[in-house]
């Protein structure tokens, strides 16, 4: 055929070109320039080849051409400009032709199915060792036959049937099988490993694309890989494994347990028991396996097949957890172990002695890889593990602070069954060490590192052990609040942010199931700000804290927050714990720090934002936590104000009238003689909002003795008539601390006021009130 065109060649020839004689000089041996490697009669036939491509006049042709070709030359040695040539003669269409009639079957070709598909992919892979040629659409669109190839190997039935099979549904279908029954009684046994390499190359260039992952995801790749290990076809387990272990290690990975949990969970089983059953030494070189395919934290949680796998792969880790390990591997298997503990904490680790090794060996690791001179660099695999120590510490500490807080065995809810008060000191104790060491490395770095990922992951480890534990390490911390609120806040400035921070916090394999993998400009700073509401409650860290300006820091966080808040309605809108934190971190400058409240233009700022915030909470329930939260600021802030007689602002007057709805909104009538009970929109939140609420009445009270006027737009809202009539004939609210606090408003309202004092003796008689046994003070003041 190839005569036919100009381009006489025969059999001898090729063998000749493939198999040059001895006495030819070969690129092996330096004399041959071509960038494939080809000697020059290798290079003579593969140009005539070329030739012959580009002057095809039908298939058959082009395929005599290419069967030249990849004999001679094989795909990952032709050079780009080689490739080139390949395209623009051939282009994709073909490949993806061969494949297709291999699948559908026919009389159109003289190949058998193998020799069709072994061309097509031949050639897939050839073209897809050029970067540039790899996003091609028409290449994407063979991925689904290629996946079915790897999936079910070489029965062509089997595959016309799944890749073609709404087609059948309309009626070809018949007429296609007929076609093909004959066909498959020639195909291989088992798929050919030159074919599946082929395969591989092809997905593997996929993956490597910047959206290469989730162009197999929704090709089918996860589901056919996972299907074809499982099978164990033809390389899948040397080549499939790893592609698949990749896919689900990248930002596709809740996507794919959601759509494929159940196959995904069948694949884990097997590679757990493969872990499980063998040797000691070869567990350790498949630690690094096992995180690659355990679901993220939160998905398939209620799955008994999922906790009985975890409880074998503990099983499996302990003996060598309890061994003497070398670094490297001892790294792999406490990473195994961090991501065990994200699914299910200490629930299935095993009895609390070995809990306790386990946490023995992460601060120990800990130290050792923190605890060098400064400016030693933590090699990249070091920082791998030191991450996952961070985590089973995290997990500790959570486990070790409960039970020192609640000593009562009776009482304690502890995942790590049976673990002893004294058990709970030891690790505790470790723990501190293993801080300390991070306390040592955060000192010494330079602010030219704030971008490194490992520092982002060594400060947030600190703040999760500073916001459970402030007491231990007070002035080491203490020396460190203006690197870890410098930290912050280059962060929440933009300042030195860095996208590769954001790439390596999606791919950790550490998850936080607390908080979203995605890095913002404010998550140092999330992370923060638990330490910094038990810090600003204390003096001398406070004191610290002011000197570096942090309130304006706060103040600037919470108007951002406000902002995303602001045009949320309904059900789109999300609750934000770290505002209500930041607000709680505020509070204690606000009740400590007068004079500096008084002077410090950000509370200015502040108070204007609170009184434009409050009045649009009370139209967001799902808020009302944070609402709580900013009545309560407003009202501290405000009572540190001087009388004025200058006209009220009409902002102020808005705010304190949202205050006085607000704060009746939590009561609600009782039955009969019975108290007042929480209101049922309150009710879901009173654990949290109880407190911010009797606090709230109290600056009330004060900001009544500092701003007479308030007491006018008291009556104006008939505020007083309102509370009295929910207190109703008991004259009681459900609980002591809340009718203390109610008390103190009424007092202070009534000596403040004498016309307010006379509507409260008269809405006592009228709403049958008795002799206010409950409220002994405002008694009192009603006699004088």
């Amino acid at each position: 055929m190839m005569a036919e065109n100009g381009c006489h060649l025969n059999p001898e020839e090729v063998c000749a070109a493939q198999c040059p004689s001895s006495a030819e000089p070969t690129s092996a041996e330096g004399c041959s320039s071509d960038p494939s490697g080809l000697s020059p009669s290798q290079r003579e036939v593969l140009e005539r080849c070329l030739h012959a491509l580009n002057h095809a006049k039908n298939d058959s042709h082009i395929l005599a051409a290419l069967l030249l070709i990849t004999r001679l030359c094989p795909a990952g040695q032709l050079d780009t400009g080689t490739l080139h040539q390949l395209f623009e003669a051939v282009g994709f269409n073909l490949p993806a032709r061969l494949l297709v009639t291999a699948f559908r079957g026919g009389d159109s070709s003289r190949l058998p199915p193998e020799e069709l598909i072994s061309l097509g992919t031949a050639l897939l892979a050839a073209l897809s060792t050029d970067a540039s040629m790899v996003a091609h659409p028409q290449l994407l669109s063979t991925v689904p036959l290629i996946l079915n190839i790897l999936e079910n190997g070489p029965n062509l039935k089997d595959n016309q049937t799944q890749t073609f099979g709404n087609e059948d549904q309309s009626g070809s279908g018949s007429q296609t099988e007929s076609a093909t029954d004959s066909q498959t009684t020639s195909s291989m046994s088992t798929l050919d490993e030159a074919l599946a390499c082929d395969c591989y190359q092809v997905l593997n260039a996929v993956c490597a694309l910047p959206q290469g992952p989730e162009q197999l995801l929704t090709r089918g790749a996860v589901l056919a890989l996972c299907r074809a290990v499982l099978k164990k076809q033809t390389l899948s387990h040397e080549k499939g494994l790893p592609l698949l272990g990749h896919l689900l290690s990248s930002s596709i990975r809740p996507r794919a347990w959601a759509k494929h949990s159940s196959d995904l969970l069948l694949l884990l089983g097997t590679i757990s028991q493969n872990f499980c059953q063998a040797s000691d030494l070869d567990r350790l070189e498949m630690c690094s396996q096992i995180p690659l395919f355990l679901p993220p934290p939160g998905v398939e949680s209620e799955s008994k097949v999922l906790k009985e796998i975890v409880g074998n792969l503990w099983a499996s880790l302990q003996p060598l957890i309890q061994g003497k390990l070398s670094q490297e591997h001892l790294g792999l298997v406490l990473v195994v172990s961090a991501c065990l503990l994200d699914l299910y904490g200490w629930e299935s680790a095993g009895p609390p002695k070995f809990c306790c090794l386990l946490v023995n060996r992460a601060c120990v690791e800990v130290r050792m890889g923190l605890e060098e001179p400064p400016g030693t660099e933590i090699s990249p695999q070091l920082q791998h593990t030191l991450t996952a120590c961070y985590r089973i510490m995290e997990a500790a500490m959570e486990q070790a602070c409960s039970q020192m807080v609640v000593p009562n065995p009776a009482l304690m809810q502890t995942a790590i069954t049976g673990l002893s008060l004294q058990q709970s000191r030891q690790v505790l104790g470790a723990l501190e060490e293993a801080f300390s060491a991070e306390i040592y490395y955060l000192k010494h770095l330079a602010q030219t590192s704030y971008d490194d990922p490992f520092l982002f992951a060594t400060f947030r480890s600190l703040c999760a052990w500073l916001a459970e534990e402030t007491s231990c390490l007070k002035e080491d911390v203490t020396d460190l609040l203006p690197f870890l609120i410098g930290y912050a806040k280059s962060h929440f400035k933009g300042e030195g942010e860095s996208k590769g921070l954001a790439d390596w916090m999606s791919k950790m394999s550490i998850c936080n199931s607390s908080q979203d993998g995605t890095w913002s400009r404010e998550a140092a700073l999330r992370y923060l700000l638990p330490a910094l509401c038990h810090l600003s409650a204390e003096d001398g860290p406070r004191r610290v804290l002011l000197s570096l300006d942090t309130p304006a820091m706060l103040v600037a966080f919470l108007s951002k927050g406000w902002a995303s808040l602001r045009g949320q309605s309904g059900k789109t809108v999300t609750r934000d714990s770290s505002l209500e934190t930041a607000c709680s971190a505020l509070l204690n400058f606000a009740i400590t720090e007068s004079e500096r409240v008084r002077n410090d233009p950000c509370f200015i700022a502040l108070e204007t934002m609170l009184s434009e915030a409050l009045p649009a909470l009370l139209h967001k329930p799902r808020l009302l936590v944070l609402a709580a939260n900013f009545c309560t600021l407003g009202l501290m802030i405000a009572r540190l104000k001087s009388t004025s007689t200058d006209p009220v602002e009409v902002g102020q007057r808005r705010f304190f009238s949202s205050v006085l709805s607000f704060l009746l909104s939590a009561v609600q009538s009782g039955q009969a003689s019975k108290p007042a009970r929480i209101s049922t929109l309150w009710e879901e939140h009173w654990e949290e909002a109880g407190e911010l609420w009797r606090l709230s009445l109290q600056a009330l009270g004060g900001c009544v003795r500092a701003q007479p006027w308030i007491t006018i737009l008291i009556r104006d809202e008939g505020w007083l008539q309102d509370i009295f009539t929910l207190l109703g004939s008991s004259g009681r609210l459900p609980d002591q601390p809340s009718q203390d606090a109610l008390e103190e408003v009424l007092c202070a309202i009534a000596k403040q006021c004498p016309v307010c004092r006379k509507d409260i003796s008269e809405l006592v008689k009228s709403v049958s009130c008795g002799s206010l046994q409950g409220l002994p003070q405002l008694s009192t003041i009603l006699v004088e």
